[in-house]
């Protein structure tokens, strides 16, 4: 099998070229090398196709860094292997062909399938709905294929009919020197049928608003920016397209003691100067009830305690994550006579103790001296 050539060879036209340059370039050989033009063709039809397949990669510009980068081999694992055929090319091209030769193929069917839209719904959680999930119901409003026609459109008893303006083939055509100019048909806007007698329901657009109740299951861990995507909950498709998706996205709201870090929770508990001077067992709050802590003799402002395995559950394993406790020493105010009388013989001591320590560096700092 022969390599393939150069995609800015094959377009004629230099590296640095503009989308709009590699447009021109497309139109000058499509035009040349289009199918009604060489009817019978094989050569023709395949640099026809060779000149859609290159257009194709250099107006996408994920597509033509990887070539640049890489070569061909560059496009392999993008799923793009090219065109297979002129329903290809005029399916992915054909507003291009009308916006440059005012025409479309006979070859492009007049009414693909088209996926329906896709929905948003924004859901609220509170913090531990977040944390240990939740199977709700949330109420949405969309289209649905109307039960009094079926979704065609048409009055009961009556059936679409085909458009007398096109012969039903969606196009109408003309000759323009060397082409079969064919333009989509305006009486039927490409469809081929018209709606004679349309549902008085849906008037004519076989689809219509409805309110639809929708299971929603919301896993353990999910966080507040997360999305749910429920395949085939959006709006209905046409002429037997797929349904869109509805995608739900997850707001959570904080929690007054506990903050979230990936699947850490943090919090911070406050204990006393004597709590923390003589240790103590505090009981602490976790996601699932309480829990005593051993605060140890001298624990200082924001020394920081663990329960493994008390977090969050990951989305992502089996695994949990851990409670982050900080500790802060509250001072305390409103002190009574007897506690401040305490207090104070407390500080005489502490004081006594500094200027021991200090006489004694004294001392020591003269010894070297001297000696």
């Amino acid at each position: 099998m022969s390599a393939k050539r150069d995609y800015y060879e094959i377009l004629n036209v230099n590296r640095n070229s503009t989308n709009d340059e590699l447009k021109a370039a497309y139109r000058k050989l499509a035009l040349k090398y289009h199918p009604d033009r060489n009817p019978d063709d094989k050569t023709a039809e395949e640099k026809f196709k060779e000149a859609a397949e290159a257009y194709e990669v250099l107006r996408d510009p994920q597509k033509r860094s990887l070539y640049d980068q890489y070569g061909h081999a560059g496009l392999e694992n993008t799923g793009f292997h090219g065109f297979g055929g002129f329903e290809d090319i005029f399916s992915s091209f054909g507003d291009i062909f009308e916006d440059f030769f005012g025409f479309t193929s006979r070859r492009r069917s007049r009414s693909r399938a088209t996926p329906g839209a896709d929905l948003r719904y924004d859901l609220s959680l509170d913090f531990m709905e977040s944390v240990f999930g939740i199977e709700t119901q949330i109420q949405i409003e969309k289209r649905q294929l109307c039960k009094e026609c079926g979704g065609n459109g048409c009055e009961t008893g009556t059936t679409p009919e085909s458009c007398r303006h096109c012969g039903g083939s969606g196009q109408v055509s003309r000759s323009q020197g060397f082409f079969t100019v064919r333009t989509t048909c305006p009486t039927c806007r490409g469809n081929g049928q018209i709606i004679a007698h349309p549902c008085p329901k849906c008037s004519g657009t076989g689809q219509v608003m409805a309110r639809k109740k929708v299971a929603v299951k919301i896993p353990a861990g999910v966080d507040h920016g997360s999305r749910l995507r429920l395949t085939g909950e959006g709006e209905p498709g046409t002429f037997g397209g797929p349904p869109g998706d509805l995608y739900v996205f997850i707001y959570v709201q904080p929690h007054e003691f506990f903050k979230r870090r990936d699947t850490d929770i943090i919090c911070e508990i406050p204990i006393s100067f004597v709590q923390a001077a003589l240790g103590d067992k505090i009981s602490v709050p976790t996601l699932n009830g309480k829990k005593t802590i051993k605060i140890p003799k001298g624990t200082q402002p924001g020394d920081i305690f663990y329960f493994h395995g008390e977090g969050i559950p990951s989305l992502r394993n089996r695994g949990r994550g851990d409670q982050i406790i900080q500790v802060t020493i509250k001072t305390p105010t409103h002190l009574t006579k007897k506690q401040e009388g305490l207090l104070k013989e407390f500080a005489e001591l502490e004081s006594k103790k500094l200027s021991s320590k200090i006489k004694n560096i004294l001392k020591g700092d003269a010894g070297e001296a001297t000696g």
